[in-house]
């Protein structure tokens, strides 16, 4: 049996405004308001459902991001365009600065809930990307990743 994660809710102060945060940084589409949720789906087929909740009872959780080189050059010019702080590490003791970690490059700041988002271009460990396309194991996932 494979398992695989299809949709995750992200609580919100304002689910419009989250899922168009997150689409417009990262290149994305927000799709369809569906009950109580703005979706935003994944590459990887994953969908972010944001629901608007009270400010009071959301807790900060931590979502990252494995995005290519062009990517993260995309989306760095655009945190630092609308003027969001950035940091190199996930207890923001490194501000203005980006890591190298893995090989990759990575970044942390805040959404406008106060989440943690991260993008990396490397997963942790330096572990290849897992194959986006049919691959045996005895086919290695391309270079590029």
């Amino acid at each position: 049996m494979s398992v695989e994660l299809n949709h995750t809710i992200v609580h919100c102060r304002d689910n419009r405004e989250s899922a168009e945060f997150l689409a417009d940084l990262l290149g994305l589409t927000v799709g369809e308001e569906w009950g109580p949720f703005v979706p935003v789906v994944l590459a990887n087929s994953v969908t972010l459902d944001f629901a608007t909740i009270p400010a009071a009872s959301i807790t900060p959780q931590h979502y990252a991001f494995l995005i290519s080189e062009a990517e993260f050059d995309t989306a760095f010019a655009r945190i630092q365009a609308m003027g969001i702080d950035y940091f190199a590490d996930p207890h923001q003791k490194i501000p203005g600065e980006i890591n190298h970690n893995d090989g990759g490059r990575g970044v942390y700041f805040p959404d406008p809930s106060g989440h943690g988002m991260e993008l990396i271009t490397r997963p942790y460990g330096g572990r290849p990307r897992p194959c986006r396309t049919a691959c045996s194991s005895s086919t290695p996932p391309p270079s590029s990743w």
